[in-house]
């Protein structure tokens, strides 16, 4: 009890409590905004905490980490453009939601989701911290190539319409994922001799077109509004009954979340995305999802809000970041004189078990705040319609070119505007495709480090550890399941008209 006051009293100040909120409300509103996120959120605010002490700067830059991948959901659900990458499989049930008129009820059930999941994580992170970790060295290239393997069969479950139209849209996708600079040898590769694409193309710049400018086109072209059925924006608590039956998704969806952050190398996209394809086979309401399925939404905003806590278990206790947020997390934690390693629970035992309690303290802050941000992204939504369209248009090009500084990438977003808007005519699912470019580049640096330890062996792959081959067996469980409820199901309507 004594060790537990020494930690309130050094680190429990005002200081550190404004820390808090105005760090998640600045996460919140970043991640709302499509272009932006959490690198840029946690980048724009490390220079704002060097005059800070080490636990305030601290708490401050993850309040924002964990406010920004909640804070996509927002642009997700009201105008269809995820405002965070970790988010994108979050639109794919929330903006159908907001069509039918239900945005507010989408909304609660992503905060609500959201809170839980990190909260979930939090409680891991506190009791699982150093058997964890222990799990996650063992997981080398070949193990990541097999989880995000399995991640990509989600493709199929957000292939609405053309199983075949869905796998090209999400081989395009890993295809334009390869542009840039081979990441074993170093050299550019599918640059066409074009200078700008041999750093690659930015993924923001491609998912605003896809989503954000092809949905003004899409809308333009119909004459119809961009937001039509949105007047305002006030957030609906879903009520308990409304959980019945879904709590069970929601823990498990933090499960998965919590355990592939704790994985280097991942991060929250390749855990909303597997989390929602496990949701679409587990369900009993699998046939609504694409169409305006809570199920799906607590099943990406769950576990992507889950690794805000686990991802800090190799970014703490092994001094390896989870995913590129972490990373830049680990960096501040050394400018601030915080070494992560073997030695931190020795050497900042209390800061580390303040860190816990201010991840739990940020979640709930998180919740309180949503109400408000929510409310002001909804003020917007009362502008006459054309001028939505426009403020879309700049909003989107404009957090498109501060991500990288590059006027190249607004270009791009115009471009893959365009396509967007033809694959929409042509029946062709973008979702696919953002699957393909989000996960292509880990499956591909996964794949060739892979190859380079089997000497090019990829039959190696399967038997290569028990990790590797559990999850390759559940790769193709998840494969056929959806197969064998289908046959069952006929079968059984088969006997009944018998």
């Amino acid at each position: 009890m004594d060790y537990i006051l020494q930690i309130m009293s050094d680190y429990v100040t005002l200081g550190s409590i404004a820390a808090i909120v105005v760090g998640t409300f600045v996460g919140i509103v970043v991640g709302g905004l499509p272009g932006l996120g959490s690198v840029v959120g946690i980048t724009v605010c490390l220079p704002l905490t060097f005059g800070m002490d080490a636990g305030s700067a601290i708490f401050l830059l993850l309040g924002v980490y964990c406010g920004s991948i909640y804070g996509g959901s927002i642009s997700a659900i009201l105008i269809n453009t995820p405002g965070t990458p970790q988010s994108a499989a979050t639109l794919f049930d929330g903006y159908p939601m907001t069509e039918q008129g239900h945005a507010g009820k989408a909304l609660g059930w992503a905060t609500f989701s959201s809170v839980a999941g990190g909260l979930v994580s939090c409680l891991i992170l506190i009791a699982a911290a150093p058997q964890l970790a222990r799990i996650a060295v063992k997981f080398g290239s070949i193990e990541v190539f097999a989880l995000i393997v399995m991640a990509l069969t989600c493709i199929a479950a957000v292939s609405v319409g053309s199983m075949v139209k869905g796998l090209i849209s999400g081989a395009l996708g890993i295809f334009i994922a390869l542009v840039g600079v081979d990441p074993v040898t170093g050299f550019p590769r599918f640059d066409f001799g074009i200078l700008e694409l041999e750093a690659g193309l930015d993924l923001i710049a491609i998912v605003v077109g896809l989503f954000a400018l092809s949905e003004v086109l899409a809308r333009a072209a119909s004459g119809s509004s961009p937001i039509a059925v949105v007047r305002s924006v006030q957030m609906r608590v879903p009520r308990l009954k409304e959980w019945s039956g879904r709590l069970g998704g929601l823990f498990r969806s933090a499960l998965i979340g919590s355990f592939v952050g704790f994985l280097p190398g991942t991060g929250a996209a390749p855990a909303a995305f597997i989390s929602y394809a496990v949701a679409k086979n587990a369900s009993p309401r699998r046939g609504n999802f694409g169409k305006g399925e809570p199920d799906g939404i607590i099943a990406a905003e769950t576990a992507n809000n889950a690794v805000t806590g686990a991802a800090m278990i190799p970014t703490l206790a092994l001094g390896v970041p989870g995913d590129v947020v972490t990373a830049i997390l680990l960096g501040s934690f050394v400018i601030h004189g915080v070494t992560p390693g073997v030695r931190l629970m020795m050497d900042h035992e209390q800061l580390v078990y303040a860190m816990f309690a201010a991840l739990i303290v940020i979640n709930i802050v998180m919740l309180v705040l949503s109400f408000p941000v929510i409310r002001l992204f909804g003020i917007l939504l009362r502008i006459k319609e054309r001028f939505i369209l426009a403020g879309v248009v700049a909003l989107s090009l404009i957090g498109t070119a501060s991500v990288r500084g590059n006027p190249f990438d607004v270009l791009v977003a115009a471009i893959f505007g365009v396509i967007g808007f033809l694959m929409r005519r042509c029946g062709y699912p973008l979702a696919p495709m953002v699957i393909g470019l989000v996960l292509g580049p880990q499956l591909e640096d996964s794949f060739r480090r892979g190859l380079l330890l089997t000497n090019g062996d990829f039959v190696s792959f399967f038997t290569h550890s028990y990790i590797a081959t559990g999850l390759f067996v559940l790769t193709c469980a998840l494969i056929a399941a959806p197969i064998f409820l289908h046959n069952s199901g006929r079968k059984n309507l088969m006997n009944s008209n018998v």
